[in-house]
């Protein structure tokens, strides 16, 4: 489909069952989002709300709900973007195959963007923030947020299109210290397109002029997300995806897209900025109020009866995973054409994305070695945490199989692989006083923490143990083992309080434990907690306490530790500090009060009667 709004959208959803009006008036304080979280757990359809209160505006979510839905939306065109992205990787193809990749050349003449067309619907109106459906998600947000935002900048010294950026920031809409109608507040993180342009305009001493269009094609708010090349404009992505150019005009030498729902133009001033969030985030947990640049609102547009799109980011999987496995089914192996000896690289969903990397890689350098040890998977995990936003990792696991039995997505069986293999003493690397992604609170300060790669490779060294050993139930100060997967085993203690206390702590359990190092060989993971039974109730549990509460270089230790030539390893288990420590952001909780006041819409007679 070639879709020339959000609307035709929605109603090609509703028409082949997958989507649902909520004709109910519903509030926009806490309450949409709730009914969005129900409704996507249960893997439900997009939802448009007919009756927003304080808001003559509909709102809709949950539109790129499932990978299935987002295939749906742009079933006639996904095939022919990965054509296009193989084509850029291997150019020769277009030559063997010309008949095969026709159609994909031809779809290539979409990608040309549309300048001044004859029909500006966004520009049908002018607004006030205010009009917008002032969303918040969760209890401890600072206000309103903006959460499927296409933020438009150019290159102050290339000007134009088809040098520009289009990036999803959020946006904060209200509260706070924000003027109610003048200012909103821009939230981007490290690696983000934008920053570029940003740092240009500081330097000339000029504002930055930005523009945020929300809604209009589907095609838009993916090409936002897209990581794309620095220098390759989204605007050029969305038509392709879209089969339809991208429409757009200026006003007031604001980039406008005539296609979108609405369109907020303002100015960011060098220096200017205000306190942002707190924001209830994709890691799980709320990134706290930091502050980010303000932007001075000049004009709001909208669309005739325009909707106002918006998800929901919170504990994973949520509707960005979505858009995540969307993108890895459109570039499919572009990152290995990038990286040479890379076969997969998966950021963990689970985790919260950024904290976790499993990856898969060759080992080329040494056939005629003996033994088997990483070598050439070292430098491929350099690579990897020097490629985009794949170095805002945290943890990094990588191997090599020569067989090809695994998969970086079989999480556990290649948990399993890694830890059958890993040799404690050789193959812990750390990377300090580096960065982190923005929204990650484990570290050191914002922005600031450590890496670690664990990179395993040869043959088995260890059977994992399916039980707990006995001498892990008899410990003092640390009780209630578990066992989260073979070799990995939670055990909890008492609150976190600091990390010198913590030393001690850490020294008082090594100390216990080395004297049964002939019972550990078969766990070379142990997991200290607050609750060692959420920790191994699921291994997504596993997954986002262990890898969201740890920063490597302070929340890592081994039983039995020595340091040699400066490099450090255990002789026994590798211990995880995971318990939630004073500096963490609080994690996103759901509002029983809330949760009660939706129920109407899901009981009998409600319009989701017989969803979540």
């Amino acid at each position: 489909m070639s879709y020339r709004s959000l609307e035709q959208c929605l109603l090609d959803l509703e028409k082949n069952g997958q989507l649902i009006r909520i004709k109910e008036t519903v509030d926009p304080y806490l309450e949409m989002a709730a009914i969005h979280l129900r409704v996507h757990e249960a893997g439900g359809p997009a939802l448009l709300f007919e009756n927003v209160k304080g808001s003559t505006f509909r709102a809709a979510s949950n539109i790129f709900g499932t990978l299935e839905r987002s295939k749906f939306i742009f079933r006639d065109t996904l095939q022919i973007v990965q054509q296009l992205i193989e084509l850029k990787n291997d150019p020769v193809t277009a030559i063997k195959h010309p008949i095969k990749n026709f159609s994909a050349g031809l779809a290539a003449l979409k990608a040309l963007p549309l300048k001044n067309p004859a029909s500006k619907p966004v520009l049908f109106q002018e607004i006030k923030i205010s009009d917008i459906p002032q969303v918040q998600h969760w209890k401890m947000d600072g206000g309103a947020f903006v959460t499927l935002p296409q933020v438009y900048t150019e290159d102050i010294d290339k000007p134009g299109i088809m040098n520009a950026n289009l990036g999803m920031y959020r946006i904060q809409l209200s509260g706070n210290d924000y003027a109610m109608d003048k200012e909103i507040g821009l939230h981007y993180q490290l690696h983000r397109g934008i920053g570029v342009h940003q740092t240009k305009a500081n330097k000339k001493g000029l504002p930055l002029k930005v523009s945020v269009f929300a809604g209009g094609p589907p095609s838009h708010s993916v090409a936002a997300v897209m990581p794309l090349p620095e220098g390759i404009s989204e605007m050029t992505f969305a038509g392709v995806l879209g089969n339809r150019r991208f429409r757009y005009t200026y006003k007031d030498d604001f980039c406008i897209s005539t296609d979108a729902d609405f369109v907020i133009t303002g100015e960011v001033y060098p220096g200017a900025t205000k306190p942002e969030g707190p924001f209830g985030d994709h890691l799980g947990y709320y990134s706290l109020q930091h502050d980010f640049p303000l932007m001075k609102v000049h004009k709001v547009y909208a669309r005739q009866n325009a909707i106002w799109p918006f998800t929901v980011v919170g504990r994973p999987p949520q509707e960005d995973t979505s858009f995540g496995q969307l993108i890895h089914e459109m570039t499919g192996s572009a990152l290995q054409e990038e990286i040479p000896g890379l076969k997969e690289v998966h950021a963990v969903d689970a985790a919260g994305v950024h904290p976790l990397l499993l990856a898969i890689g060759s080992e080329r350098y040494t056939p005629y070695a003996p033994a088997k040890q990483p070598a050439e998977i070292l430098t491929i995990a350099n690579h990897i945490l020097g490629t985009g936003q794949l170095s805002l990792a945290k943890f990094l696991f990588i191997t090599a199989d020569d067989e090809n039995k695994i998969s970086t997505h079989h999480i556990e069986n290649y948990l399993r692989f890694i830890l059958e293999r890993i040799n404690l003493k050789r193959d812990i690397h750390f990377y300090t006083n580096t960065t982190i992604d923005t929204l990650d609170y484990s570290g050191t300060g914002l922005n600031s923490g450590s890496k670690v790669v664990l990179a395993a490779y040869g043959e088995r060294v260890r059977e994992l143990s399916t039980t707990i050993p006995d001498c892990l139930n008899n410990l003092q100060g640390f009780e209630n083992a578990q066992l989260v997967m073979p070799g990995v085993v939670a055990l909890q203690t008492r609150k976190f309080s600091d990390y010198a206390t913590a030393q001690n702590e850490m020294q008082m359990f090594n100390d216990q434990c080395s004297m049964f190092n002939d019972q550990l060989g078969s766990i070379p993971i142990i997991v200290v907690c607050d609750d060692a039974g959420f920790v191994s109730a699921k291994l997504n549990n596993f997954l986002w306490v262990t890898f969201t509460r740890c920063n490597p270089s302070h929340d890592m230790y081994g039983i039995d530790s020595c340091t040699a030539n400066k490099h450090w390893g255990c002789n026994g288990p590798l211990v995880f500090d995971a318990r939630i420590k004073p500096h963490h952001a609080p994690p996103v909780e759901k509002d029983a009060a809330v949760e009660k006041s939706i129920d109407r819409i899901f009981e009998q007679g409600g319009s989701l009667y017989g969803l979540g």
